[in-house]
């Protein structure tokens, strides 16, 4: 007996035992969810790192600001005051406190630089004192004192004298006025690694921010984040999730016919899903994404998984109803045994849907985004508890509730769903389809995916957050828990968006070019020029280069007018007399240092007397540039192929927001070809070597694998059809036309080879496949549609496009299983694969043959 035997033996015949200890086991593993993590955002913002990041940090790290030795991580708390005036005297007195509040803090106070945090109130204060050195007490006490006529005067000189001040109020700010919506302070911290303020210090003015309501503090940050994703979360759960569950269990109820498999499913869904959740957090690996998708990817293949052993269940007790044993009501002939027969035929094929599906989310290991990796962990770790669950659990926990029902003279014996009045002929149809058109059907299907895989070129992109969730007011107005909570988070960010454009903002808002390599090489300076001359004719950069465009050529021209001395090293090292030096450069630079280090290091790195980079800092955009940012990017990146062409010992990376976008866009789709080459290739040779192992034929196993290259190219068709853009949520969609698509295909092409290997011939064997296993495929594909469209109330449109081209999958894996496969089957068995000999190995499967 092999190890399927002994496996099936011992669910069937000590099922008893097999629930208890299925259970304990679930209640250990379910532990494992407290130790659970969130992980980043619980979303995808930001998911993706590319090369004009690394530039921009490399930026930010090695290069001073404005000829400033200022590298501090700037972080902004806001105070706004909506009907009411942030710069009042009330407000300010407010701002005053909460900087001496925060001040005693020793994770804010350690991680401060020298700098005083800068504030409208405390200009306003120093000068009420008339001291610019005034404690903040001081402050306070003089603007407790003044009257509030004489504050609103030192608040307009202020705003209209002081450039820094001017910064620290909303774009909806009237100048030469004391009244503001909102205001902010900025502190400044000693950086981390990636350039930003520590954590422990933006959390300790979050926390401090969070007691003030009047008026109101708040700041952004990874505070900001983990608040928003607590709330999506919370929102999903309470709001998506009992959706999703209704229309689950509305569609099983349909399908099965009988509450006892529809609760007996739902309960190898829920212990499905909390394994996945339970072994993510024994294992430490972060949650993210997967809290929101993650249930339903599961819930979808666990029910297909129930769906399959329930059928072949109630088949194998049809099969059985003319036997003694079934008019003696014999338990082990009436339940056992028919479990045993329906369990040992589909456990091979669940062990290859569930290898398939693992190497289709697996291979989102080689995926840019590091919130699908996880994800694709995740998934992967949830596949592999539905296939134990529902080898184990399931089906001895319905043998144990079948057999009391039974006990109690209760007939426990159920038709298949592919056996009713209306599927059977429906299914059956593609049969006859098969026998009569096979070539037509698999030409026809052919051109239609090649015609969809086409539309790949003119799919939409999309980044991250384009756009923002619509959330219709009766989501927000339903009861208790239920109702979609506000994001308060979100909204104060999308306000600051709107409303502040802080220095440091300007700064990283600015085109930036990062030469990196040979930068003392003759032709550097020559290729940056290029390069920018490049950006100009195409109308990237405004006209007037001069005094918009500053590189390490404006700075010599400029230092070189003022400094007789310098003018004349830059002389010697220009052979061409146009004002460019391209000889000697390393003389060059080492002159400009000592006459102006602040100019210099502004736009040439030099790091223990190497030169190992040059930057060049353009205007935010032209004025009659693109307004079109995905063509912007096109212009700024021929910036830094301009400079390289001219000199190839260099590496140019153009640094904004539209060739970060445009690049990450980009990365997410070169990483969905190459998840999608990686999981059909090793997809293709598993089905190969399988069932070349299992059935005796390797071409078998190709056929099998055609019908997911062709939804493929189906659902690419609808994604252009339906407008649904590309972006990092959609990219996960290849995984799941591969990791769950391919399951409807194996379990018909393994029923067709099963029935084969009984004796029955090619066309019986077609026909009990696509009535047979192709019901409990009807089923499964209803209720995961169902439990994907309930994903559509979600207000995200990122998760609305996700969960339509889901739908769009299922259906379309649906029919190319059920009409495409078996007109390939039908061909493959008349010209390629030979009649089978009977197969005796299993007693049961072969006393069944000729029923």
């Amino acid at each position: 007996m092999n190890a399927l035997d002994r496996t099936v033996d011992i669910v069937t015949t000590h099922n008893v035992a097999v629930v208890l200890v299925v259970g304990l086991l679930t209640a250990g593993l379910v532990l494992g969810i407290a130790n659970a993590e969130m992980g980043g955002d619980g979303g995808f913002a930001g998911a993706v790192e590319t090369d004009v990041d690394e530039a921009e940090q490399y930026v930010q790290a090695n290069y001073e600001i404005d000829g400033s030795d200022d590298r501090a991580a700037h972080f902004p708390v806001y105070v706004r005051d909506e009907g009411g005036n942030a710069l009042s005297t009330e407000a300010m007195i407010a701002t005053l406190e909460y900087k001496q509040a925060v001040a005693e803090d020793d994770a804010v106070a350690d991680a401060r630089t020298n700098d005083e945090a800068l504030s409208v109130a405390s200009f306003v204060g120093t000068q009420a004192v008339g001291d610019p050195d005034a404690s903040l007490a001081e402050q306070i006490a003089a603007l407790e004192d003044a009257d509030d006529e004489e504050i609103a005067a030192i608040v307009e000189t202020t705003l209209a004298e002081e450039p820094e001040a001017q910064l620290l109020v909303p774009n909806s700010y009237e100048p030469g006025t004391a009244d503001a919506e909102s205001t902010q302070l900025v502190f400044a911290f000693e950086p981390t690694e990636d350039g930003k303020a520590p954590a422990d210090a933006q959390y300790a003015l979050a926390d401090a921010a969070a007691d003030r309501t009047d008026p109101e503090f708040f700041t952004l940050g990874e505070p900001a984040m983990d608040a928003m994703s607590e709330t999506s979360v919370e929102n999903t759960v309470f709001l998506v999730l009992p959706v999703v569950l209704g229309l689950i269990l509305a569609v099983a109820a349909f399908a099965y016919r009988d509450i006892v498999d529809v609760i007996v499913g739902l309960v190898g869904v829920i212990v499905s899903i909390g394994w996945m959740f339970g072994v993510l957090g024994w294992l430490g690996v972060e949650v993210g994404p997967a809290v929101v998708i993650g249930p339903v990817l599961i819930a979808g293949l666990s029910i297909d998984y129930g769906f399959h052993v329930f059928t072949r269940y109630r088949e194998a007790r049809e099969a059985l109803e003319n036997e003694a044993a079934r008019e003696q009501r014999d338990s082990v002939a009436a339940i056992r045994l028919p479990m045993a027969r329906g369990l040992r035929s589909v456990a091979v094929a669940f062990g290859l849907v569930t290898i398939t599906a693992s190497i289709g989310f697996l291979a989102n290991l080689v995926n840019p985004v590091g919130a699908l990796r996880d994800l694709g962990i995740a998934i992967t770790l949830g596949v592999g508890s539905a296939f134990v669950i529902f080898v184990t659990l399931v089906p001895a926990l319905k043998v144990t509730i079948d057999d009391a029902l039974e006990r109690l003279g209760l007939d426990r014996h159920k038709q298949p769903l592919g056996s009713g009045a209306y599927v059977r002929p429906l299914l059956s149809s593609t049969v006859t389809l098969a026998r009569r058109a096979a070539p037509v059907v698999t030409v026809v299907a052919v051109v239609l995916a090649a015609g969809g895989g086409v539309a790949w070129t003119a799919l939409d992109e999309e980044a991250a957050g384009a756009e923002s969730p619509d959330v219709a007011e009766w989501k927000q107005e339903l009861p208790g828990p239920v109702g979609w909570e506000e994001n308060e988070a979100l909204e104060n960010q999308e306000y600051v968006g709107e409303q502040f454009r802080s220095a440091a903002a300007a700064e990283d808002d600015r085109v930036q070019v990062l030469v990196e390599g040979s930068v003392t090489d003759d032709d550097a300076l020559y290729a940056l020029e290029d390069g920018i001359d490049e950006g100009v004719e195409r109308g990237t950069f405004a006209e007037g280069r001069t005094d918009t465009i500053e590189t390490p050529t404006t700075v010599i021209e400029a230092v070189a007018a003022e400094d007789d001395e310098f003018a004349g090293t830059v002389e010697e090292a220009d052979t061409t007399g146009d004002g460019i030096p391209d000889s000697d450069l390393e003389a060059v630079y080492d002159h400009l240092y000592e006459v102006d280090s602040d100019r210099a290091s502004a736009v040439i790195e030099r790091e223990a007397g190497e030169y190992r980079s040059l930057r060049a800092i353009g205007p935010p955009q032209a004025a009659d540039g693109p307004a079109v940012d995905a063509d912007r990017a096109v212009n700024l990146f021929a910036v830094g192929d301009a400079i390289e062409t001219e000199d190839a010992s260099v590496a140019a990376t153009v640094v904004s927001d539209a060739t970060a976008e445009q690049a990450a866009i980009e990365q997410i789709t070169d990483g969905i070809v190459r998840v999608m080459v990686v999981a059909v290739t090793a997809v293709f040779l598993t089905l190969v070597g399988v069932y070349r192992w299992i059935h005796g034929s390797a071409s078998l196993g190709v056929l099998t694998a055609i019908p997911v290259a062709l939804v493929l190219g189906y659902v690419v068709g609808g994604m252009y059809l339906l407008s649904v853009p590309l972006n990092f949520l959609t990219a996960l969609l290849v995984s799941l036309v591969i990791g769950i698509g391919i399951d409807y295909s194996i379990h018909l092409s393994d029923r067709f080879a099963h029935e084969r290997g009984r004796g029955r011939t090619d066309r019986d064997a077609l026909e009990t496949a696509v009535t047979g296993t192709g019901g409990a495929l009807l089923g499964s594909m209803l209720t995961s549609v169902g439990a994907f469209a309930g994903m559509l109330i979600h207000p995200d449109p990122s998760f609305q496009h996700f969960a339509t081209l889901v739908v769009l999958a299922m259906v379309a894996a649906f029919v190319a299983s059920v009409v495409v496969l078996p007109s390939l089957l039908y061909l493959w068995a008349r010209y390629v694969g030979a009649e089978q000999p009977v197969d005796d190995g299993d007693p049961d499967l072969a006393a069944s043959a000729q029923d």
